[in-house]
């Protein structure tokens, strides 16, 4: 069924928005558990503190009602910054709300910390596809802030232990960074993601498989081998 265009205002938040603190929360807490995976849970006072700060996008219907949400969190003394919460009403997602409003905290964050390195993690492609459009490129956890306040917000991400087991070195996510100093053109890393997205998400599923493989329960018979597993995903 094609999804009908749908007319949305993107504003940099601030007080006049702080009536919808409590429906971004809780939308945010219910897309973590649907996902699996989890974002550091946020408080209504803690939204209205970045909303207040000019560090927040909302997007809002036409009629005025929620749509969409990010904020920005710095770390390291300003050198990073983590566009954060990306959070879509769930009956205007897919839309392109999404990717509006990325943009929107990209540039808010380009013009607040021009020299900030600007990272970020996700379990999701088309996340990462927006983040290739505006110029990050995929990194090891160790080009990322090293902030402990930082790693401390992973604690209520149901993927914690594994994050841990691997020395705050590798997990479910994958980490995205743009450097101003030292970066590709928006177009070229675009470009890059489309040509290799069959790629990365197959090795996506790998690198969750491989992680998630410690913490299962063996089931009788569910041995394979890791070349049937690789054959199964990359064709080999």
């Amino acid at each position: 069924m094609e999804q009908k265009t749908q007319q949305f205002n993107i504003y940099i938040a601030s007080s006049e928005h702080f009536s919808f603190a409590e429906q971004i929360c809780d939308e945010m807490e219910e897309s973590a558990k649907a996902r699996g995976t989890g974002i550091a849970k946020r408080s209504p006072d803690y939204i209205m503190q970045k909303m207040q700060e000019g560090k927040a996008v909302i997007a809002l219907t036409i009629s005025n009602e929620w749509a969409g949400f990010c904020y920005i969190e710095t770390w390291s003394h300003g050198e990073y910054v983590a566009n954060s919460g990306l959070i879509v009403k769930p009956a205007l997602r897919k839309s392109g709300l999404a990717k509006q409003i990325k943009h929107k905290i990209f540039q808010l964050s380009r013009i607040k910390y021009p020299n900030a390195k600007i990272f970020g993690l996700t379990t999701g492609l088309a996340v990462m596809k927006i983040n290739s459009e505006l110029g990050y490129e995929p990194v090891t956890y160790s080009e990322l802030s090293q902030d402990e306040a930082f790693w401390a917000g992973c604690k209520s991400c149901v993927n914690y232990d594994i994050l841990m087991s691997k020395d705050r070195k590798n997990c479910m996510c994958t980490a995205m960074l743009y450097d101003p100093a030292d970066h590709y053109e928006p177009q070229e890393t675009k470009e890059l993601f489309e040509t290799k997205s069959k790629s990365f998400e197959r090795f996506n599923r790998f690198k969750q498989w491989k992680l998630l493989k410690p913490f299962l329960k063996k089931e009788p018979g569910s041995d394979k081998s890791l070349k049937s597993f690789l054959s199964f995903f990359f064709n080999f």
